[in-house]
């Protein structure tokens, strides 16, 4: 296993189309509920603990050997809105193409004739993750740290925040982010210990549902979602 890999994968140079979304924040910036460092925190904390902790245990089930067309059905389950769906397939047909460059292979060659139109992102991570010599608990991180670190990145530029207040933010929120990563972690192992895919987190923020929804109507914005 190498790390360093891991390194690669959670860069936010890595060529995997994140850069393009916001993770709703700029829906709740223009809501309100975004207004600077404080409450991007308080942002970033709701999502880490809900879609945050999703991702990262579909991710960590990936890389377990957990089926995934059952993990993408259920990925599909547990995200209501149709543009936030939309989204995470994209980001997923995206992080596929880049990965099957920096780690070549069969699996990832299968998992893309498997879903021609992408799978879920978190799908997606977990089999990437699993052909870059990769751990659980690694796909688990990278799926928490970036449903963090993407509001945090978009909202620099939605409010001309400091970056070293949204770094600051990104810091306070590193134990937390251990957390769920260690919750995700023991959800996928229940998924390939027996318990079957309904150990799978369900976690649920319908606000971000709904201003995706909303998001997704308007005729301009800055990110895709």
């Amino acid at each position: 296993m190498s790390r360093a890999a891991l390194l690669v994968l959670a860069d936010g140079r890595f060529p995997a189309g994140g850069h393009a979304h916001s993770g709703g924040a700029e829906a709740a910036v223009k809501a309100g509920r975004i207004t600077g460092a404080a409450s991007l925190e308080e942002y970033c904390r709701g999502r880490l603990h809900t879609a945050g902790l999703v991702a990262g245990a579909v991710a960590a089930a990936a890389v377990l050997g957990a089926d995934v067309r059952e993990l993408d059905a259920a990925a599909d389950a547990r995200t209501p809105s149709a543009a936030l769906r939309g989204a995470a397939r994209r980001l997923g047909r995206q992080l596929l193409r880049a990965a099957r460059v920096a780690w070549p292979g069969a699996e990832l060659d299968a998992l893309a004739r498997e879903f021609p139109k992408g799978a879920h992102q978190p799908v997606v991570l977990g089999v990437v993750a699993r052909a870059a010599g990769l751990s659980a608990e690694d796909a688990a991180y990278c799926a928490a740290y970036e449903c963090v670190s993407g509001p945090a990145t978009a909202v620099v530029r939605l409010l001309s925040l400091d970056p070293f207040e949204a770094t600051g933010v990104l810091a306070r929120l590193t134990a937390e982010v251990d957390r769920v990563a260690d919750r995700a972690v023991e959800a996928a192992r229940g998924v390939v210990g027996g318990a079957g895919i309904d150990a799978l987190p369900a976690a649920s923020a319908p606000l971000a549902e709904i201003g995706a929804e909303w998001h997704a109507g308007w005729a301009v914005r800055l990110f895709a979602s």
